[in-house]
């Protein structure tokens, strides 16, 4: 993200996201990083890092030699520094579309859940480009949300049927596979491939899906606008649209589009 992001999404608490999108960013980020297929050893760069919580999953799985995370959040930042995980990582305070990097310091740049919330992608991309070494990785990957698969579209959609209006990231199009592939050949980059990932959550009951998936700035500004009594009604419509177990068990399913490619060189 960068902080010209939309005024009305704000991420400034790193618990509140963790419980909101933890769980969904490692279900995808370990079949993203899986497909992406780094060697260890290599220097990373975690664009739009929030709370740190695919910079930790990188840390885990690739045994990185480097990785900075950069976000324009200090609050997530904070959270993401208490993370026993990514104790290797450092993260600054910083813009995607202005990355406080040298040309050609990393191996890979990822961005993770983020390309949706840079008002310029195309420049979010060329910075990515420019730090990383020719011969490295560039490679994002976004929740598919003019497909349906914002793990927050049951409560979007009812909103919007509703006549509620929740507050959107600036360039959700980025998200779209042939907007990606579009942007990344325009970078220059080279062997650009392109997937999707289907990830599913399970929630122990309807109050666990509501608690976790309405904390979010989303959802939560376009509740503080509404009566109670409509809220009720946007809990019940919500509910309706959820497939519960005999025991009240709530699987929900999520979609992200993904791409990779190579710096030329």
């Amino acid at each position: 993200m960068t902080d010209a992001s939309s005024p009305s999404i704000r991420f400034n608490d790193g618990a509140s996201y963790e419980r909101m999108m933890g769980v969904w960013s490692r279900s995808a980020g370990e079949v993203f990083l899986d497909w992406v297929a780094p060697k260890p050893g290599l220097a990373w760069v975690d664009v739009g890092c929030g709370n740190g919580a695919f910079t930790q999953l990188i840390a885990e799985r690739h045994a990185p030699s480097v990785i900075d995370g950069i976000d324009p959040s200090e609050p997530q930042l904070a959270y993401a520094r208490t993370r026993p995980g990514a104790a290797m990582a450092a993260f600054h305070l910083g813009d995607a579309m202005a990355l406080p990097f040298s040309d050609k310091s990393f191996d890979v740049a990822v961005m993770a859940l983020v390309i949706f919330f840079v008002p310029e992608p195309s420049k979010g991309v060329a910075e990515m480009v420019r730090v990383v070494s020719p011969g490295g990785t560039v490679a994002a990957y976004a929740w598919d949300m003019d497909g349906g698969g914002f793990p927050l579209q049951p409560i979007l959609g009812e909103l919007l049927k509703m006549g509620q209006m929740p507050s959107l990231p600036p360039s959700v199009d980025a998200s779209r596979l042939d907007v990606m592939q579009s942007l990344w050949t325009s970078a220059g980059l080279v062997n650009v491939e392109t997937r999707v990932i289907d990830v599913t959550r399970a929630f122990t009951d309807f109050d666990d899906f509501w608690s976790a998936s309405s904390a979010g700035p989303s959802v939560k500004a376009a509740l503080t606008a509404m009566t109670p009594e409509e809220i009720v009604q946007l809990k019940s419509r919500v509910r309706t649209g959820l497939s519960e177990d005999a025991t009240g068990r709530i699987t929900c399913s999520a979609r992200a589009n993904a791409i990779k490619g190579r710096v030329p060189g």
